[in-house]
């Protein structure tokens, strides 16, 4: 498992590999500018900069996305959305090698000297010692990281498909809202039945998206929150965005979050973390869900 977080820009690499990657970076950062409309049905669209093959268009796989992980003096830098079109924003990855995937996750806007203060509240961990979301422990999140001041969640969840929603094996056939429904079935602390679950979230949109030949669905939705004194009526929500892929018979699904009320300001940026979410090719680190299922340590 590696962990990238930002730091200063170092200077001009001599040794051989920082050479390279000074340049993958500056390909990629021409890459993304070139790709900066590509998003699902404008919303979060996954851009080719992140097949897990190399091309002669973009120059970057999966493998350089781990090596990425190897220095701490990259970070990506990203066009932003609505109304903050003119501004960057700096992403740095995360590549969990316990359970194969990656993401990229927003760091900083320079030109607003904004800083986002996130803080790993869950380590990556293999599926069997990982937190569970309901008592039936069936979908359980194995990643975490909060910024507290700004109302953000990134989390990565694994759990079983649920066949109430999910009839067939054949993943080809999935539609992205059962597969959403099938998720949110298993995402409560409460006992309560699976339609209760979904009774307390509202799935906005829903679709998919084949990426290296494989399916991902993305989803939109509201969670309704418990009333406060400061905030007692009945719209305080957070407001999701999400992707799912499918691997060994397990749904991998990233979540981003953040209240309703910060949606239009915050909501463009966790649509680039959610559209850069991939299943990576296993290492020898990777541990399948279903091995060791009760196994705590």
């Amino acid at each position: 498992m590696l962990l990238l977080s930002p730091s200063p820009s170092l200077s001009t690499p001599t040794h051989p590999f920082l050479v390279k990657h000074n340049l993958c970076s500056r390909d990629l950062t021409r890459t993304m500018l070139k790709h900066k409309k590509c998003r699902i049905r404008d919303k979060f669209q996954p851009c080719a900069f992140a097949t897990s093959e190399p091309t002669s268009q973009n120059g970057f796989c999966r493998r350089d996305l781990v090596l990425f992980g190897l220095s701490s003096s990259f970070s990506l830098i990203f066009p932003t959305l609505g109304s903050l079109a003119g501004e960057e924003l700096k992403m740095a990855p995360l590549v969990d090698e316990i359970n194969s995937y990656s993401y990229l996750y927003p760091v900083e806007l320079p030109s607003k000297k904004f800083l986002f203060k996130w803080v790993e509240s869950r380590k990556p961990e293999r599926y069997s010692s990982a937190a569970p979301l309901s008592p039936d422990a069936r979908l359980r999140i194995v990643s975490e990281r909060v910024d507290i001041i700004d109302n953000l969640i990134i989390s990565v969840s694994i759990g079983p498909p649920n066949s109430q929603f999910l009839k067939t094996k054949d993943k080809k056939t999935w539609i992205a809202k059962d597969v959403a429904d099938s998720v949110l079935s298993d995402k409560s602390a409460l006992r309560v039945t699976s339609s209760q679950r979904m009774a307390e979230s509202s799935v906005l949109d829903a679709h998919s998206s084949e990426i290296d030949g494989e399916p991902y669905w993305f989803y939109e939705y509201l969670v309704r929150k418990s009333p406060t004194k400061t905030a007692q009526g009945s719209n305080l929500y957070r407001h999701y965005v999400a992707s799912t892929a499918e691997r060994d018979g397990y749904l991998y699904s990233l979540n981003a979050s953040t209240l309703n009320k910060q949606w239009d300001k915050m909501g463009p940026f966790l649509e680039k973390t959610v559209a850069s979410f991939r299943l990576i090719p296993p290492t020898e680190y990777y541990v399948p869900p279903y091995k060791d299922p009760w196994r705590f340590w």
